[in-house]
C-alpha cells in the first residue's frame, strides 16, 4: 500500500457512488453551477448565524449523496469531514445532527481531499465499506473569523480571494458503480515565510508543487498520464506561481491541463480578486463539476491537489508566518 516516501496505492480501488454538493446564491451565477445539486437564494440559509448556515450546507450535502446512493445514515460506518471555523464546528456539529462515528479533519481548505485519501484508505483496508467524506466553507463566517467582517466593508488587495459558501461530499464504498480513487499523496507542511493572509495563493504554491513532485516521484508516473491536473484553490496569483515553481522544476505540464478550483467556479465578471478560495472550493468543483465529466466520459484519469493554509487568527496576532500544505488524490474511471 506504501509506495514511496510519502504516497498510497489503493489495491482494490474504492469506489466513490455518490457526491452531494451545495452552494449559495454566488456559486448560483459561476459558470458551474449546474454542477450543484441544490443551490440556495439566502446566504442565510435561513439559519440566525452565518456559522449556523455552514453547518446546514454541509448537512444537505451529506444527506443528498446518502439519499443519491439510496441508502441510510446508519449504513455508514465513518463521516470524515473538516471545515475553516475554530475546532471544526460546522463538521462536529453537522455530525452531531448526522449521528455518524466521526472523525474530524483539518487540514484548512485542502480538508476535503485529506478526508478523501483517508476515506479511501478506511475502504482499503477492508476497516469500513462505506465512508462519507467532506468539507465546507461560508464566505461571511470565514470573513468574520479570519479577517473582517462583511459588514465592516473592508478593502482587499487584488491578490485576495473569495471564500466559496459550499459544501461537498462522497459516499465511498468497496463496492458499486462510480470514479475509483486510486492513490493519495499526503503532502508536508512547506512555510516560505508569506505572511499577508490577503495572499494565500502566493503562501500555498511552493506546497502544492512539492507535494505533485512527491506524488510523480513516488507513483514513478509522467503529468501526461493524468488528462487534468487541479490545485484545490491557488487563485490566480498562486497558480501563475505554482506554474513557473513546476517548470523550473523541470516538470513541464500544458496549461490546458493544469487547472485550479478557484479559477474555475466563478466568472471573470464576479467580483473575486485573484479567484475563490475555501474548504469548498475544492470538495464544490471536484465532487460536482469534475466528477460529471467523468461520468460523461470527458475525463479519465484526474489529479486534485488539495491546498492549505495552516494558520488560525491567533497565529496571525502573534506575526506568525504560513505554514502551508497540500494533498493529492488520484480519481479514475
Amino acid at each position: 500500500m506504501l509506495k514511496g516516501h510519502q504516497s498510497w496505492i489503493f489495491d482494490s480501488k474504492p469506489i466513490i457512488i455518490s457526491s452531494g454538493v451545495v452552494g449559495g446564491p454566488f456559486e448560483a451565477q459561476g459558470p458551474l453551477a449546474k454542477d450543484f445539486d441544490f443551490l440556495h437564494e439566502d446566504i442565510m440559509l435561513g439559519q440566525d448565524s452565518f456559522e449556523k448556515a455552514e453547518k446546514k450546507l454541509l448537512e444537505q450535502a451529506c444527506e443528498t449523496a446518502i439519499n443519491k446512493a439510496n441508502m441510510k445514515k446508519e449504513d455508514v460506518q465513518f463521516f470524515i469531514s473538516g471545515d475553516l471555523m475554530n475546532q471544526i464546528i460546522s463538521s462536529s456539529f453537522a455530525a452531531r445532527t448526522l449521528g455518524m462515528p466521526y472523525l474530524g479533519v483539518f487540514g484548512a481548505c485542502s480538508s476535503a481531499v485529506e478526508g478523501l485519501s483517508l476515506g479511501a484508505l478506511l475502504i482499503d483496508s477492508k476497516s469500513a465499506k462505506y465512508v462519507l467524506a467532506g468539507a465546507s466553507s461560508h464566505n461571511a463566517s470565514a470573513e468574520k473569523q479570519f479577517r473582517y467582517p462583511t459588514e465592516y466593508g473592508g478593502q482587499k488587495p487584488p491578490t485576495a480571494q473569495w471564500t466559496v459558501t459550499g459544501a461537498g461530499v462522497v459516499l465511498i464504498a468497496s463496492q458499486g458503480v462510480g470514479p475509483r480513487v486510486t492513490s493519495a499523496t499526503i503532502g508536508r507542511v512547506v512555510d516560505m515565510g508569506l505572511s499577508d493572509p490577503f495572499n494565500m495563493g502566493g503562501a500555498m504554491a511552493p506546497a502544492a508543487v512539492d507535494t505533485m513532485e512527491a506524488h510523480f516521484r513516488d507513483l514513478g508516473v509522467d503529468p501526461s498520464y493524468y488528462d487534468l491536473i487541479a490545485t484545490g484553490d491557488l487563485g490566480r496569483v498562486g497558480h501563475n506561481i505554482a506554474g513557473d515553481l513546476l517548470t523550473n522544476h523541470g516538470i513541464n505540464i500544458p496549461k490546458e491541463k493544469l487547472t485550479d478550483c478557484g479559477l474555475l467556479i466563478y466568472s471573470e465578471k464576479q467580483p473575486v480578486f485573484a479567484g475563490a478560495s475555501g474548504c469548498g472550493c475544492s470538495a464544490t468543483v471536484t465532487f460536482g463539476h469534475f466528477l460529471n465529466r467523468m461520468k460523461k466520459g470527458e475525463l479519465k484519469r484526474i489529479l486534485i491537489v488539495g491546498t492549505g493554509a495552516l494558520m488560525s487568527p491567533l497565529s496571525y496576532q502573534q506575526k506568525e508566518s504560513i505554514p502551508c500544505i497540500a494533498h493529492a488524490v488520484s480519481i479514475e474511471m
